[in-house]
């Protein structure tokens, strides 16, 4: 009898890996593509054809280099979506300097620990976005800033901080104007930066995110240029960008899917980065896909499903989207199939992966089979490997379910002085271990049946609750669904659902129930069901199930968990 195909596969490509600085690379494409669009805007009115965006990241890079910032130092950035983080971005690739994404979600404590954790030397921050005053908190953290000489900080609470640069029409004291960056740096600091382009190596570090772990505090994951410009190069081949396409990116650039799948997949393909709004705006996305003809559409399902459930979706002529992304969280079937055929998606892809992996380790192509693109997460992408393994890191056969672990020249450098963290997720021979759940099958497409700690054992029964959501989200009622597993005295564990209906729709328990019948076993039907309004998601639009799942253990209480 033949031994069953194991769960490993590798990316073999004749495409070769970029060997090369993100400042080098965006030099050749200034070159190459310098009057085809780069940067559209659309709150801030800003259109740039990739000439135009040059000029201003190497002024913006030389005025950092006046700043006095030596390269390896580190330098954060605090703001939602607009040009500003485009230009920093790039120029802080050309300086050398750590570009430190900052989520705008964050507070007061959130912030002070991003800063000293890694060290922050400067910090661009934006002035306000909906309810956050960015300019107050840090100047609640440093009150300094009130009477110190810009650029000339010291802070008791952020000791590294020394500059900061404002984003907005006006500047708090002690802040320098993010537009006043621009005419700082003279001829000598130009030829500071030409020569130090030779000395820059694509293995050293040149960005930090922080992970929005759901325990402990968020870890620093540090990418290098050979990480991120690769993972955008191969994620632009995979959805066959050329420098005719548009892409609307409505996702945070904070995260990896608007600064590498967004940014770095246009960058290296002449593409143009079209930005919606400051944060996500099903309207306005709409509304920039159809005035820009937009040819690729970004997102994570719940920002899908925004738009096609928005009541002036079919007032918009979106027939000119042909590609895009969806991940940063798993993708509902029918959801997937809705954006094929109501949003002329006809080439959507869907990505899996990890800010730790900058970020994506999977892809659908676009002439897979439809069945494969909306129910996969695809296979592995080029010059990457990838596994599943049991408990025991041995790997299982094709189709068993266990941790999906990725290696490659996507693998972060590790966890920012973190050793302990850094060894528990990358082992010895370079495995990078994601905790999530997946299977691959006989032609190496991948699946993510959920994560590791996300399973539920009711009386002894593995229950993955990725398989239950699918179903559900079959009924035409149901908008949104999110199930996970509560304490339960008797089985030990209970399913629960949240569900979210569609707008004018009602639905009682039993008519769930009733749904599930004889179509899935019975040890799979939700116990617990509650039909909620909103769910607890991370900015990125990632579900926060350990959040309802306290939400819930507090509700619900022994006694009643006791009854099953």
């Amino acid at each position: 009898m033949a031994e069953a195909a194991l769960s490993y596969t590798h990316g073999a490509s004749n495409v070769p890996l970029i060997g090369e600085t993100i400042g080098r690379h965006f030099e050749r494409s200034v070159m190459r593509w310098g009057d085809r669009p780069a940067l559209i805007v659309r709150q801030q009115d800003v259109r740039w054809n990739y000439r135009e965006l040059g000029e201003k990241v190497d002024a913006f890079a030389a005025g950092l280099a006046a700043l006095g910032l030596q390269p390896g130092e580190r330098i954060g950035i605090w703001s939602p979506n607009n040009a500003e983080w485009v230009v920093a971005q790039f120029a802080t690739a050309k300086a050398g300097l750590i570009l430190v994404n900052i989520n705008p979600a964050y507070r007061l404590a959130e912030l002070e620990y991003a800063l000293n954790k890694v060290g922050c030397r400067a910090l661009i921050t934006a002035t306000a976005f909906k309810t956050s005053d960015y300019v107050g908190m840090v100047t609640t953290l440093a009150p300094e800033l009130r009477h110190a000489r810009a650029g000339h900080l010291d802070a008791a609470k952020l000791p590294s901080l020394k500059i900061v640069i404002q984003i907005g029409e006006s500047t708090a004291p002690g802040m320098i104007p993010f537009d006043s960056v621009y005419g700082m740096g003279t001829a000598s600091h130009r030829a500071h930066l030409a020569e130090l382009a030779g000395r820059l190596q694509f293995d050293e570090a040149i960005n930090i995110q922080f992970t929005s772990g759901t325990t402990g505090l968020p870890k620093g994951a540090t990418l290098t240029h050979h990480n991120i410009l690769n993972n955008g190069y191969f994620l632009g081949e995979a959805m066959g960008y050329t420098e005719q396409d548009k892409v609307c990116i409505p996702v945070p650039l904070y995260h990896c899917f608007g600064m590498v799948i967004g940014n770095l997949a246009c960058m290296t393909h002449g593409a143009a980065m079209v930005y919606p709004g400051e944060g996500f705006d099903p309207l306005a996305t709409l509304q920039t896909v159809a005035e820009e003809r937009c040819t690729s559409l970004y997102g994570v399902p719940t920002m899908f499903i925004a738009q096609l459930e928005h009541p002036e979706f079919a007032k918009f002529d979106l027939a000119s989207l042909r590609t895009g992304m969806m991940a940063g969280a798993p993708c509902p079937i029918e959801v997937m199939r809705r954006c094929i055929r109501d949003m002329h998606l006809s080439e959507m892809t869907i990505g899996y992966g990890m800010t730790e992996t900058s970020p994506v380790s999977t892809q659908t192509a676009r002439d897979d089979p439809l069945e494969r693109r909306v129910s996969t997460v695809g296979r592995v992408h080029p010059h990457v490997e990838v596994k599943v393994v049991d408990t025991e890191g041995r790997v299982v056969p094709r189709g068993t379910p266990g941790e999906f672990c990725t290696r490659g020249y996507s693998v972060m450098l590790g966890y920012w002085d973190d050793a302990e963290r850094t060894a528990q997720a990358i082992d010895a021979a370079g495995w990078m271990h994601t905790g999530d759940l997946a299977t691959m099958d006989a032609d190496g497409y991948c699946n993510i049946v959920g994560r590791i700690k996300d399973m539920v054992i009711r009386g002894g029964e593995n229950v993955y609750p990725r398989e239950i959501e699918e179903f559900l989200y079959r009924h035409p009622k149901i908008q949104d669904v999110q199930v996970f597993g509560v304490p339960d005295e008797r089985y030990g564990e209970e399913l629960c659902a949240w569900i979210k209906l569609r707008a004018g729709e009602t639905l009682t328990v039993d008519e769930v129930r009733e749904f599930c019948r004889d179509q899935i076993a019975h040890y799979k039907v939700p116990r617990h069901i509650r039909f909620v309004d909103e769910f607890p998601m991370t900015v990125t639009g990632k579900m926060q199930k350990f959040i309802m799942r306290d939400r819930m253990t507090a509700e619900l209480g022994v006694k009643e968990a006791v009854t099953a």
